[in-house]
């Protein structure tokens, strides 16, 4: 009996051993996909009406490993979601109506800098160096690419151009992302470009190997502590930040009884700034004695609003536990922006919250292709 006993147990530990080993078999990781996989997966993530697929998996792939971000499937499915949001995947997409809304702009700049109408008249009917005058090439101007090139010409070669825009040009997104040009200078100039510079920053940002570069940078290229893409795509559209920004000033809101715009703006700059602080500021001063903090470090702090500094700084942990305290539970941490879209492009009532919720039902359809892959 006993050494029936005795098989038993042994035997039992031997199938428990069995299992641990299936177990451990089972939570070892995959190895990494290989680049030529990667991009396979993308090509077959890609819209059906995405021309020359390969091409675009490449360029998205190599904006990736360039700026060492995981391509994860919800990473690669958040760029598809907002490219597929914002051009269709087009690399320069037409924009109905564009000469009529340069035009328009111009009008604005020169009522602006008090130049006479007749002047702009003339000096759209001067030839350009196509041999059109500029009037015709800006009424006939499709993309934003073409446009921009035309104010290139405008503000070099004519003097009132210069008056009008200085070395200013309005145009001011392009590319299949329609990422901010002035994003893709800056973050050139502290991180590089990883292929050789065409004419300028501002050219590359027009082609579909800059425009994914640069878009993805703006989109996962910063580190935040959110949960959902969610709140990525509404910073792509307000500002890096600026969920979390918005949770902030939720927060001020509720631990200073004081009502404030949830935009992700917390702090106005400018000449001005320190005579007429903005009502995030204000706000945030009301609770100077319970913080234990001078206007001077409660401004200094709200200056990192644009940095993963800002979640760091004591006005940022001691702000959320007063809120916290007081609602007695934790304030969420991202907020949507509540923020209404504007702009000569827009001709209906969109807001923040509108493009970040239409970009994640977006990634949810690629998630899901890629599940049924």
């Amino acid at each position: 009996m006993k050494s029936f006993l005795r098989l038993r147990s042994w035997l039992s530990l031997l199938a428990a051993a069995v299992l641990a080993g299936c177990a451990t078999e089972e939570r070892r990781p995959e190895p990494p996909l290989q680049p030529a996989q990667v991009r396979a997966q993308i090509t077959s993530l890609l819209p059906a009406a995405a021309a020359d697929r390969e091409g675009w998996a490449v360029d998205i792939y190599a904006a990736f490993s360039s700026l060492g971000i995981a391509p994860t499937l919800p990473n690669i499915c958040a760029v598809i979601a907002v490219t597929e949001q914002e051009s269709s995947f087009r690399v320069d997409p037409a924009v109905p109506g564009l000469g009529r809304i340069a035009q328009a702009e111009i009008d604005r700049r020169a009522e602006r800098a008090g130049v006479p109408k007749l002047a702009v008249e003339l000096a759209l009917k001067l030839r350009s160096p196509d041999g059109t005058s500029y009037g015709e090439r800006i009424a006939a101007a499709r993309t934003e690419r073409e446009l921009s090139r035309i104010f290139e010409d405008f503000i070099g070669m004519v003097p009132l151009g210069k008056r009008l825009f200085a070395d200013w040009n309005p145009v001011r997104t392009g590319g299949p992302m329609q990422v901010s040009i002035a994003f893709a200078e800056a973050h050139a100039g502290q991180r590089g470009y990883p292929y050789p510079v065409a004419g300028s920053i501002r050219h590359e940002v027009f082609t579909r190997r800059g425009g994914m570069y640069f878009g993805i940078a703006h989109l996962l290229d910063y580190p935040a502590a959110y949960d959902r893409h969610l709140y990525r795509f509404a910073d792509f559209n307000a500002g890096q930040y600026a969920s979390r920004n918005a949770a902030f000033q939720r927060a001020v809101s509720a631990a200073s009884g004081i009502p404030l715009a949830l935009d992700g703006d917390l702090v106005r700059r400018g000449s001005d700034a320190d005579a007429k602080p903005g009502s995030t500021e204000l706000a945030v001063r009301s609770l100077a004695r319970q913080l234990g903090m001078n206007n001077g470090e409660i401004r200094r702090a709200l200056e990192q609003d644009v940095s993963a500094g800002f979640e760091r700084s004591a006005l940022y942990r001691q702000v959320f536990e007063l809120a916290d305290r007081l609602e007695r539970r934790p304030q969420p941490r991202a907020v949507l922006p509540d923020i209404a879209l504007q702009g000569p492009k827009i001709t209906r009532k969109l807001t923040t919250e509108w493009f970040a919720k239409r970009v994640e039902q977006r990634q949810h359809r690629c998630l899901e292709r890629a599940a049924g892959l």
